[in-house]
């Protein structure tokens, strides 16, 4: 498949074209990375109350290891193998304080568990008082609940039908 050519205007109003990637040239999701306003509360949060791995000693990266060490990165390795680096931004503040305003252009971050745990999660984030912002939903694509994290920012867990 050939690949996919994109005619753009110059500033002469010429045409110049531009030819995009190939098809399957990138290989996936490298990394997701979030920043955090208290580094404790949300290793918490993403290590200990939804489960992700934490990476420790020869799993962190060379290239982040100083910054580990110093407590201003966290590294968990989700179950597909994408890794989500959590960065300590102490200063950190939305435009709203209030989580329910967009504030970014990331919408929210949906994690994928099998249907027969979905309400196990759901009571565990319950539980742990996980500020919800709405749901269990029931769709024809499946279920869903929307919770924030410690920052505010929109997760969700899902389920196929």
């Amino acid at each position: 498949m050939a690949a996919p050519v994109i005619t753009m205007a110059t500033s002469l109003d010429q045409p110049h074209t531009v030819v995009g990637l190939n098809p399957d040239t990138l290989r996936g999701v490298h990394h997701i990375a979030l920043n955090v306003k208290d580094m404790t509360a949300s290793r918490q949060f993403y290590g200990g109350i939804l489960g992700l791995h934490e990476l420790t000693g020869d799993e962190i990266p060379v290239t982040l290891l100083n910054l580990v060490t110093q407590g201003k990165v966290a590294n968990f390795r989700l179950p597909d193998g994408t890794i989500l680096d959590l960065f300590g931004e102490p200063d950190l503040a939305p435009p709203n304080p209030d989580p329910t305003q967009q504030f970014t252009r990331a919408n929210h971050l949906a994690f994928d568990i099998a249907p027969a745990l979905f309400d196990q999660a759901v009571a565990v984030l319950q539980e742990h008082q996980v500020p919800i912002d709405h749901g269990p939903v029931s769709r024809p694509t499946g279920r869903g609940i929307y919770f924030y994290d410690p920052d505010g920012f929109l997760l969700e867990i899902r389920c196929d039908p």
